[in-house]
């Protein structure tokens, strides 16, 4: 059955006190508590520090069965290497987060590229040749020469999400290139109406056995947060 799996990109954020979080909660029972109203969450950390272990064993213990890890791929894969001679690295990488795999909780690696670069087919195919299908994975494009029918194809040959990412300088084409989807809000406000739209085009997607990933933008504030619990809501009435 389709799930939709809806949460934010970061948790550790005490001015979320008092709208998202109780205003006594310790730190260090954010995630346990955040778990009990979102179902995901985006790690955005990843993309300077490796995963370490003991790491990812305390976000395992403390996170429901359910709970679902996405995690944005290191800078080096994307930004230094820029896809290109990136086997060892992406290894280790891979390797790092192999515990959240194992314990079922890993949810599509977000590669997100760098606004500057610019489609490059033979480079992305090379890439996802290299990347084990055992792995979801989802890419966010910031150039628009990337929106083409020929990127779309290669996503869809290897099963590989295209990011649709909205920001305020920027809207993704909204194309399915994967048997799941994977959506990132990074505006800081929604109206009732564009809050309708996701929950409609959610639906449409489950109603195609479309797993669905939509994360909400981190901010100082608890809005996103807020966005995400209503919208999941909206679409499951349960976490």
């Amino acid at each position: 059955m389709a799930r939709l799996h809806a949460g934010t990109s970061g948790w550790a954020y005490p001015s979320w006190k008092p709208e998202f979080y109780p205003a006594k909660l310790a730190q260090t029972k954010f995630l346990p508590y955040y778990s009990t109203q979102l179902n995901a969450v985006e790690v955005n950390f990843t993309f300077r520090q490796l995963l370490k272990e003991t790491t990812a064993q305390k976000w395992i213990g403390e996170t429901p069965a359910h709970f679902r890890f996405s995690v944005k791929a290191h800078q080096v894969i994307t930004h230094i290497k820029r896809l290109k001679n990136t086997d060892e690295f992406l290894q280790r990488f891979l390797g790092n987060i192999e515990p959240l795999a194992r314990a079922e909780k890993l949810a599509p690696v977000l590669f997100q590229l760098p606004p500057n670069m610019k489609a490059d087919s033979k480079l992305l195919e090379d890439f996802l040749q290299s990347l084990s299908r055992g792995v979801p994975a989802a890419f966010e494009f910031r150039h628009e020469s990337w929106f083409t029918d020929e990127i779309f194809d290669l996503l869809k040959t290897h099963n590989r999400a295209l990011c649709v990412a909205e920001t305020e300088e920027r809207v993704t084409p909204d194309v399915i290139t994967a048997d799941f989807c994977y959506y990132r809000y990074r505006k800081p406000t929604y109206i009732p109406e564009e809050r309708r739209a996701m929950v409609d085009r959610i639906h449409e997607h489950l109603g195609q056995h479309r797993d669905v990933y939509a994360y909400f933008k981190h901010e100082e504030t608890p809005q996103g947060a807020i966005y995400a619990v209503e919208v999941l809501k909206q679409v499951t009435g349960e976490i």
